[in-house]
């Protein structure tokens, strides 16, 4: 019993003193507990312990932490002899040399080493102390300061690690659909959900407002499509735009395409949750916002990411947006046709964009429709024929990179012929005092963020303004910011193309009195109390509805229309079938969109859409100039004076004054 007791000792001694390479505090240990007998006598208690302790190692032949010094009077029987104090150290090696083989002997003396007093010519001299038994250092990997090192440094690098990733307002997220990244300075990636909401900066609130509108219902179509048994189609669109990047004062909206397209979004998942519950073939929206950053210079990582969640989720079935026609935009729509998602663009219209996705529709007429357009009116309606053209390309982009400007220019080129006296391209600061009195059509063929500082310098006109100033519909964003608008002269009326004329409210309003469904739906649900803020085209002082609003909504309901015939298609056969969504892919539902188009076309709220044949570019689309006659006064609704293409389905009307 007495040695079943001292191994299970010995054994705990084992466990505390063993050394795990994990474990730095292990080996901070450099010596071992010491065990002092005193006044040990040969049968005695201490010299028992001591023969029990070599009986115990010599059977189990295993190494323990413990040293034993035991003091006696006289040396064990068992030992063969001693040696003095002051050769402590060679008997200690003797004793190491030979361990081995009186191990394997399992000799008494296996485990001890026996000294005697030092001889009295030996001892020390009065006041000489020996030197202490001092332990050694532990080893410099297992010093306490080690472990707080590595931590901080670990935590150092994940710091910059994810500052160089994420930011606090562009972090990855547990709830939703969310990935995204920090590149450039920007919040590059997608969400779902209100955890995310790209843009954090003063000023666009209304942007912010909208995406976490469209979050909450994207919530409420998620409970209405299980509550319905998941009988109901139901599909996901991407919105991909540019949320972030841009320049702006704390006054300005500089994100005006953006937060109107995901209105339009926004106004399409409303009217589908309005459907009835019993409506097992209505279809149900899901909208994922994604950014593909300034200028889209990072659509490049943003596809990618959507084309993981594309082959994650098989409801992703198309993406909406893209919002400006540039080299960086062309090169994402190739990269989403590789992945082969569909891509509906509502405002996008350089010219041959079509050529850069067989997946790809435009929603907008090409800008050969629209230079054709304000050479029309110049010529018909104006009486004039001559005209100046300045363009603009936006900081950081050259000509070639901008293909909406480009195409537009060259469009512009085209129809006037040797009639465009002057093309030049404008820069903020230069002078425009040669265009005072100019009775010819001046046109404005750039972006919105330099038509500010174009406005300013024809202030230098003073009385004697230009005559005709026509200018692209890039300006629409800039006649939706009544803070630039206010520093605008006066005295010179603005003529601007718009792509949307009949989604205005008040072209809303009378199609709604002559019993047009379509828009007359569309007014009731951008009027709506739950929907945007604040509620568009109410009776009286009502905000108006954007020029974007009803391009995106007619975008959105077009792949939601063909899903819904391929969904009843489907369910012709098994009426009783829940909606499966691996049943459908995106390219079958473009075609199905094209199939549906080739007859009549889609009656959309800004007006019929038809393509030809192999062509993503619609045809005979309807665009309209519409004037302003001073820009300062935001209040005043903008007057149609001029139209071209069909509103309706029926033959292509041509050009006409409105």
């Amino acid at each position: 019993m007495d040695k079943l007791l001292l191994h299970a000792f010995l054994e705990d001694l084992r466990q505390a003193y063993r050394r795990r390479v994990w474990r730095p505090g292990d080996w901070r240990r450099t010596a071992y507990p010491v065990l002092l007998l005193d006044g040990v006598e040969v049968d005695g208690v201490g010299h028992t312990l001591v023969r029990l302790l070599t009986d115990v190692r010599n059977e189990t032949g295993r190494n323990d932490p413990l040293l034993v010094v035991a003091l006696a009077t006289a040396p064990p029987p068992e030992l063969p002899g001693t040696r003095p104090l002051r050769e402590a150290d060679d008997a200690y090696d003797e004793w190491a040399e030979a361990l081995p083989e009186t191990r394997r002997l399992r000799r008494s003396a296996a485990w001890l080493v026996a000294l005697r007093p030092d001889d009295e010519d030996a001892t020390p001299p009065p006041g000489v102390v020996p030197p202490a038994l001092v332990a050694p250092d532990p080893p410099w990997w297992a010093r306490r300061f080690l472990p707080a090192a590595v931590a901080v440094v670990l935590l150092a690098g994940m710091i910059v690690w994810a500052d160089s990733r994420w930011m606090l307002d562009c972090h990855p997220t547990p709830t939703g659909q969310v990935r995204v990244q920090v590149l450039a300075g920007e919040c590059v990636g997608y969400s779902d959900t209100a955890a995310q909401v790209f843009n954090s900066e003063p000023g666009q609130e209304r942007l912010r407002a909208v995406q976490r509108r469209i979050f909450a219902q994207n919530r409420a179509a998620e409970q209405v499509w299980r509550r319905s048994d998941q009988r109901r189609p139901y599909l996901t669109l991407v919105y991909l735009g540019t949320l972030t990047g841009n320049r702006t004062r704390v006054d300005e909206e500089s994100y005006v395409s953006e937060r109107e397209e995901l209105e339009g979004l926004a106004t399409a998942q409303y009217a589908l949750l309005k459907e009835s519950a019993a409506a097992d073939g209505a279809a149900l929206l899901h909208v994922v916002v994604a950014n593909g950053g300034r200028q889209m210079r990072h659509a490049g990582p943003a596809v990618a990411m959507l084309e993981r969640l594309a082959h994650d989720d098989p409801t992703v079935l198309g993406v909406v947006g893209l919002v400006e026609s540039r080299t960086s935009t062309a090169a994402a729509l190739r990269e989403l046709n590789r992945v082969g998602l569909p891509v509906l663009a509502p405002t996008l219209s350089a010219d041959r964009m079509d050529g850069n996705s067989s997946l790809y529709l435009q929603i907008s007429a090409p800008n050969s429709a629209q230079a054709a357009m304000i050479e029309t009116y110049a010529r018909q309606v104006l009486r004039v024929t001559e005209a100046h053209a300045y363009y603009t390309t936006g900081e950081g982009s050259s000509l070639t990179e901008d293909l909406y400007v480009g195409t537009l220019v060259d469009g512009l080129r085209q129809r006037f012929g040797s009639r465009l006296t002057r093309l030049d391209e404008w820069s903020t600061g230069r002078r425009l005092t040669a265009e005072c009195g100019y009775r010819g059509v001046l046109v404005f063929a750039g972006r919105w963020s330099e038509f500010d500082g174009f406005l300013r310098a024809l202030k230098e006109c003073g009385n004697d303004p230009p005559r005709h100033l026509v200018a692209d519909d890039s300006v629409n964003r800039y006649m939706a910011n009544p803070g630039l608008r206010a520093s605008a002269p006066g005295n010179l009326p603005v003529t601007y193309v718009s792509k949307a004329a009949l989604a205005t409210c008040a072209a809303l309003r009378a199609a709604q009195a002559a019993r047009d469904d379509a828009r007359g739906s569309f007014l009731t649900w951008v009027g709506a109390d739950d929907l945007l803020d604040p509620p568009r085209c109410r009776d009286g002082a009502g905000a108006p509805v954007g020029e974007r609003v009803s391009l995106a909504y007619d975008a959105a309901m077009m792949m939601v229309r063909a899903l819904e015939s391929l969904a009843a298609r489907l369910r012709h056969a098994d009426t009783d079938r829940r909606w499966e969504p691996r049943s459908v892919n995106p390219v079958g539902v473009h075609a199905e969109v094209l199939r549906q188009n080739a007859a009549a076309g889609y009656p959309g709220v800004a007006g019929v859409v038809r393509y030809a044949p192999d062509s993503g570019e619609p045809v005979a689309k309807r665009l309209a100039l519409l004037r302003v006659a001073r820009v300062p006064d935001v209040a005043a609704e903008p007057v149609e004076v001029f139209h071209c293409g069909a509103a309706d389905s029926g033959p292509d009307p041509g050009c006409r004054p409105a």
